[in-house]
């Protein structure tokens, strides 16, 4: 929700997409806001903090919600309010993978996805803490690209993560 016409942009993929992907919302900081993402389409919610009041509307209507939270405490808060699984942001500032790996010891039950410092070195190390999923920003997608017209770079650059992701998961399962 960080971008110029977020709103627009949400309605426009999922009049276009809608039947092939699932839609998601960044950066929703309010359930104002998770309201109207949901009437634009988004399934899903990711939020850079707690707000116990957007993890309830989305619940209420059925939809995903992926809170931020960094502490403990703030962890179980958004776990206890219902939330799906937590976006540990900015994992990066506490340890990155070491920092999940952590967390996992006294809440095995809570499922993580980190943001913040997921790159391709680092994406088997968050997978194999216990991560769930990733979130993965500027190394998947920069504004340069963007200005330059140069979307096969995205491609490529989504192809790469899902092979380490793969090579990861492999890893875990003979482990």
């Amino acid at each position: 929700m960080t971008v110029d016409g977020a709103i627009h942009a949400l309605e426009r993929v999922a009049d276009k997409l809608g039947d092939r992907i699932i839609l998601g919302a960044g950066t929703v900081l309010d359930p104002e806001t998770a309201r109207a993402c949901m009437l634009a389409g988004a399934e899903f919610f990711v939020t850079p903090s707690l707000n116990l009041k957007t993890i309830e509307i989305v619940k209420r209507y059925s939809k995903a919600a992926f809170p931020g939270a960094l502490t403990p405490t703030e962890i179980v808060t958004a776990w206890q309010a219902g939330a799906d699984a937590i976006k540990v942001f900015p994992c990066s500032a506490l340890g990155g993978a070491k920092y999940i790996k952590a967390l996992k010891g006294p809440f095995p039950q809570i499922e993580f996805v980190p943001t913040g410092g997921v790159n391709l070195e680092t994406v088997g190390d968050f997978l194999a803490a216990g991560c769930c999923a990733v979130g993965v920003g500027s190394d998947l997608i920069d504004n340069k690209t963007i200005q330059q017209g140069k979307y096969e770079v995205f491609v490529e650059r989504a192809r790469q993560f899902r092979q380490k992701i793969a090579e990861a998961r492999g890893k875990a399962q003979h482990a």
